[in-house]
């Protein structure tokens, strides 16, 4: 029997592939390549490719590849909190200039050393080289399926979260998907809301640093739960990463010089009979 194939367009040729084949198959041989552009959507190497189908590749280097490589480092770091706090409720995990986010409802704030256990954690998670594997589920499976977790129950039920900046990355207008990782025996050892696209396996997290926590407001509302942020940072070399700490530590040295640099010169002042003092910063003499 003949083998059965598809025309895809791909780089902008036409090409014919066995019907069976993805990204994966597509760009075996360029590791650089970790997502594909499919008919113009950033989709997933494993997603199925049909007949007619624009193929373009996504390089990890890449402004839409590092989006997704610092996506996939917030699901490893949500991983990471929930083994080390069970009871951590999640809210949302967004990607931000040159890093990342996540939102946690934990009982007691972060700590440093909690942090540099939350990174240590992701290090291990990293090396045991889990996939990313997604699953579409309609509206009654997501309920079930993230019934002890609120925050997410309120974006599957919130028919508009799609259009909130943060919520976009866990819902789309179309359809509920899943994100499972998947150990490499096969085994699914968590699991996230999400609308991806996300990294063939964790190992192409290659430079990341967990930087700081902050308390912040449930979707940006004052009325709403105060959550637990933690940041952090992603690259795709440890070089990369490395240029983007050295600039952090040079502004922080010259904010440090600018503020040294200046002194406050006060003066006694009346004004209806209250005496106040009037302060303005001025240069410190060399």
């Amino acid at each position: 029997m003949a083998e059965q194939t598809i025309s895809i367009t791909l780089n902008g040729e036409a090409k014919e592939v066995a019907a069976d084949q993805t990204g994966v198959q597509l760009f075996a041989e360029d590791k650089n390549i970790i997502a594909v552009r499919l008919n113009g959507e950033p989709r997933d190497l494993y997603t199925e490719l049909h007949d007619g189908d624009v193929v373009e590749p996504i390089a990890l280097d890449s402004e839409d590849g590092l989006a997704i490589m610092r996506h996939s480092a917030t699901h490893v770091m949500a991983q990471a909190v929930q083994e080390i706090r069970p009871d951590a409720k999640l809210g949302v995990g967004p990607v931000i200039k040159d890093g990342f986010y996540y939102d946690f409802d934990v009982e007691t704030p972060f700590t440093p050393d909690d942090l540099k256990e939350i990174e240590k954690r992701m290090q291990r998670i990293i090396k045991s080289s889990q996939s990313f594997r997604r699953r579409v589920v309609t509206e009654e499976e997501a309920l079930a399926e993230e019934s002890d977790q609120p925050y997410k129950l309120e974006l599957i039920k919130d028919k508009e979260a799609h259009l909130d900046p943060e919520a976009a990355t866990e819902i789309s207008e179309k359809e509920l998907s899943f994100y499972d990782n998947v150990d490499r025996d096969g085994n699914v050892v968590w699991k996230d809301l999400c609308r991806g696209p996300h990294l063939p396996n964790t190992r192409y997290i290659k430079a990341f640093k967990i930087e700081r926590s902050a308390a912040a407001y449930w979707r940006g509302n004052e009325a709403n739960p105060m959550l637990q942020r933690i940041y952090g940072a992603a690259f795709a070399t440890k070089e990369d990463l490395k240029a983007y700490q050295t600039r952090l530590e040079e502004a922080a040295k010259r904010v440090t010089t600018a503020s040294s640099a200046r002194k406050w010169i006060c003066s006694p002042s009346r004004t209806r009979s209250v005496r106040a003092w009037l302060c303005s910063i001025r240069r410190a003499p060399l």
